[in-house]
């Protein structure tokens, strides 16, 4: 019983420190190098419902090679934005299935795009380790921000957004992704 108690205190402790750093990652007064129009504590996130059938928000995040990509980098193609982290199980059990989805549909068309909550190290490691088909972006304070501007309000993972190739966001889901219910949302796209 004695373990049990030191165990839950040990857990309990490591909660709060990372309550307490992710309230300073994301307190207005650390987001003073905030790339300029990210959602900082200022403002307040947007729902996910309220942004379908709006233009989705442009973002620049670095790829696991270090190169800086952006949503407009894909104008013309649907995507599906993967929200994960290397930590997080349902995300890590789910990215098998959307290289599967990639590899099923014409990348020219429809592009998963996986964005990392991770170190950018730990998430390029991790990535290659599962021959992704997919490209894999990567950040920390960028990545949640740029998640709340899809409508994350609770910084939850995973997290999926799907946009039409006009760049609409057509779809939102918070938790694990289930293919068939992911395919029906992709032929709404008429893919």
């Amino acid at each position: 019983m004695k373990k049990n108690a030191i165990v839950f205190t040990l857990i309990a402790i490591l909660a709060a420190a990372g309550g307490f750093v992710a309230a300073k990652l994301l307190s207005p007064a650390g987001n003073v190098n905030a790339p300029a129009g990210l959602v900082t504590d200022d403002q307040s996130a947007p729902r996910a419902a309220d942004l379908l059938g709006q233009r989705r928000p442009d973002f620049a995040l670095s790829d696991t090679g270090g190169n800086r990509v952006s949503a407009s980098d894909f104008d013309g193609q649907a995507l599906l934005l993967n929200f994960w982290a290397s930590w997080c199980k349902p995300c890590v059990d789910e990215m098998p299935m959307l290289s599967r989805l990639q590899q099923d549909h014409d990348a020219n068309k429809l592009q998963v795009l996986g964005i990392a909550l991770d170190d950018p190290e730990r998430a390029k490691e991790f990535a290659s380790g599962l021959d992704l088909a997919y490209p894999v972006l990567v950040g920390q304070t960028d990545v949640v921000l740029t998640g709340r501007r899809y409508g994350n309000q609770t910084g939850m993972l995973p997290f999926s957004v799907l946009v039409d190739s006009s760049g609409i966001i057509r779809w939102t889901h918070l938790g694990s992704l289930n293919r068939n219910d992911l395919e029906i949302e992709i032929e709404r796209l008429g893919l």
